[in-house]
Order: structure tokens, then sequence, then C-alpha cells
């Protein structure tokens, strides 16, 4: 038996979008097949966490569970028919927004045509069924499948330079399956960004086409740099004598080490701005962004004596005016 979504992310049923994704991101990651390879009963978590974040973090798939329980999610479904059916001739029963905790809907008769109910689960349940005294067929109307939702976490430089991605998520079809994909990330894309998996998302009906997977990316922080768009932002110090009489710095872009010219008399906290050496543009390699150098002045420690003299000299001068 199925458990409740809100029962199985850990949260009240009035949370709120960001709780939401709180308790799935911390448990997806508690549950990950990565972190727990040869762990059935993670991997079960994992199923379960994935496919409970898919109905609650979609705002309409969530108003459907809060009213009809899981028999929202049945093929067939028809959320139009049942409010028709629950104001009418029928009244819903007990449970989690109407449905026992098996996902039915119980109802309870009050008119006298009794033919009626043969039009209202025809109705409901998208003319899968028709007719009445027991006889019915099976509609050949196809349906495309639902689009699915999922996160995917990529570091700094695979958000960067792109390429292959091997990733696990649940299917969140009720098959209980992990499904393992191989994921193109493109190259430059940005924190929120989703790639769309055409066909990958839930099966449709009666042959139609299936719905797609949309992966919203999370790009993670790397030590020592700051993105902002397809401009990235640095820091890098330089001696005080290299300040004041001008000369070369060594800094750390994300293609690697260049020698950059230090201007005479650079203050601390000046840019230096590296044209093109950002990140590109998604979707068009030619165009990239620019890279900025904050400039720190490096404060001699642990001097001799010889060259604390000559500091205090210059002291003096300087004070001379």
């Amino acid at each position: 038996m199925k458990r409740d979504y809100y029962e199985v992310l850990g949260i009240n049923r009035s949370a709120d979008e960001k709780e939401i994704k709180h308790a799935y991101r911390k448990l997806a990651k508690q549950y990950h097949p990565d972190t727990n390879q040869g762990n059935t009963q993670a991997a079960e978590k994992f199923k379960e966490v994935n496919e409970a974040y898919d109905v609650l973090g979609d705002e309409k798939k969530r108003k459907l569970y809060d009213q009809y329980g899981f028999a929202a999610f049945q093929e067939g479904f028809d959320p139009e028919a049942a409010k028709r059916a629950s104001s009418g001739g029928f009244r819903s029963g007990f449970g989690r927004g109407g449905f026992g905790q098996n996902g039915y809907q119980e109802f309870h008769f009050e008119g006298n045509d009794m033919d009626d109910m043969g039009d209202i689960f025809g109705d409901m349940f998208g003319g899968m069924f028709h007719g009445r005294g027991g006889n019915s067929r099976r509609s050949s109307y196809q349906m495309k499948g639902e689009d699915l939702h999922a996160d995917v976490m990529v570091s700094f430089d695979e958000a960067a330079f792109g390429g292959e991605k091997l990733i696990h998520i649940g299917t969140q079809d009720g098959s209980g399956q992990v499904q393992s994909l191989q994921v193109h990330i493109p190259a430059g894309i940005e924190d929120g960004k989703s790639i769309r998996l055409r066909g990958k998302g839930m099966p449709g009906m009666n042959g139609g086409e299936a719905g797609d997977l949309l992966l919203k990316v999370h790009v993670g922080t790397k030590a020592g740099f700051e993105r902002k768009g397809q401009d990235v932002y640095a820091k890098t110090e330089i001696p005080f004598t290299t300040a004041v009489f001008g000369g070369e710095a060594k800094v750390r872009t994300l293609d690697g080490n260049v020698m950059c010219r230090i201007p005479a008399g650079t203050q601390s906290g000046s840019k230096i701005r590296l044209k093109g050496k950002g990140i590109q543009k998604m979707g068009n390699a030619s165009v990239h962004g620019d890279f900025y150098v904050e400039v720190q002045i490096e404060v001699p420690k642990n001097l001799n004596e010889a060259s604390k003299q000559k500091l205090r000299e210059y002291e003096e001068c300087r004070k001379a005016g």
C-alpha cells in the first residue's frame, strides 16, 4: 500500500513550495543510489521520495492529489467528471480528498435512476467504459502522456563546459524502478534552467505519444570563482611592489593560469577584465562572457630588519611629501 505523499516527505499538508523542495532535496540526497550502492531499501526510499515530489512539487498535481488522492493519477481518470459526480447525485466517501487509503472513491447513490450510473462512470474514466448492463468497450482515443519533472545537480565546470552525465531518477510511474539516463549538459547552462528529454515522461494512453522529462538544473559552486550569467569573477593577490611599480601577475582562470599585466599604481580592489575568458552562451559557442579579476594587495609578513628599515625610510619620505 502506498504511503501518503506528505508522510513520505515528512511535511505538513500546509507546507509551501520552499518547504516541499527542501524536504525533497534532503531525502533525495540521503537515499540517492550513488551513495547507497547495493542498498535495496535506500533504492526503494529514493523511488518513493521522487514519486511524492513529482506530485507535491507540481501545483496542479498537488491540487488533484489533495482532492482525489491516488485515484487522480490512475489511467483514464477525469477530474471534471469526478467533480460533477461529487456535486450531483453522489457524495464522496471517507478518506483523503474523498478517496479511501487504497485510492478508490466511495459513492453513495441518492437518486432514483440507476441508469445514470453508467453515464457518470463512463465520463469519469474518459470513455474507457461505455454502455449499460455490464457491456463495455475500450476507448480508441489516443492521449499523450504527462510530462515528468525532476531535479539534477551539476558541478560548476559541467555547467560551464557541458558534457555527458549519467543520472539516476525514480520513474515516478508507480513501477518502483530507478531509471539511469545519459544526459547531455549544454555548455553554458545556468542555474534554474531545464533540460527536456523527449519521450522520457509518462507513457501515453491507447498508443499515444509519451510525455517528456524536464530536468531542472541546479549548478554547484566552485571555490575561488563566482558566476554571474556568462561572466565569472575571481580574486588574486599581488605583492605591494608590483602594485607600486607595475608588472605581471599569475591569475587562475577557468581555462588555466594566465599572466596579467598590472599597471603601476594599481589600487587594492581594482578589477582587471579578461575579455572573452568567461563562460560561453548556451547554444552559441562563439559568444563568451568576460572574466573579471579583483586585485588584492598582499601585505608583507615576517620582514627582516633590512626590509623594515627600507620601509621606515619610505614612510619618512612619504610624510615629508
